[in-house]
């Protein structure tokens, strides 16, 4: 079981990138070893082994799970290679699915809310209508510069855990 907490982090390997895209929109600090241009496996198993070592490993490769619990990690192999599958074997194990946005969902940086000059150079450089900031609520990452709103795509990110949860 794994208790939810407002602090609780995770290390996703990469196979499990649209997991921590999906942990990140639920609001938990999320790194994907994906994002971190390690170059090789063995950089990558040995970079989870030994860093990050407050966040539980989340893994489909079953060697290295067993090294991580071997070298004192709290680790969870993940079953399935299907993501629906996968948040609902988290849900079971205590992570909540529920969108939160405070987690940018690219980069795992935390959003805020956007000057308007920022929203001025996203739409700029998006091609995005200016109404936006007055039909949404907006969020901003800074480290990566992507802006965020509950526009359609909001709606299906709903739906999608209404499955997770069976309600659908």
């Amino acid at each position: 079981m794994i208790e939810r907490r407002s602090n609780q982090k995770f290390l996703c390997d990469r196979m499990l990138g649209k997991l921590a895209t999906w942990l990140r929109i639920s609001g938990y600090d999320t790194v994907y070893i994906g994002d971190l241009n390690l170059n090789n496996r063995n950089k990558e198993d040995t970079f989870i082994l030994k860093s990050f070592r407050d966040r539980i490993v989340l893994t489909r490769d079953r060697e290295l799970y067993r090294r991580c619990l071997g070298a004192g990690r709290d680790a969870v192999f993940v079953n399935s290679d299907i993501v629906l599958e996968q948040l609902k074997e988290l849900e079971k194990r205590g992570v909540e699915f529920k969108i939160v946005m405070d987690r940018c969902s690219v980069c795992n940086g935390l959003l805020r809310k956007p000057t308007d000059e920022e929203i001025r150079k996203v739409l700029e450089r998006e091609g995005i209508s200016e109404d936006l900031k007055e039909r949404y609520e907006l969020w901003y990452c800074k480290r990566c510069e992507k802006l965020y709103w509950m526009g359609s795509h909001w709606r299906n990110m709903v739906k999608f855990l209404e499955k997770v949860k069976g309600n659908r």
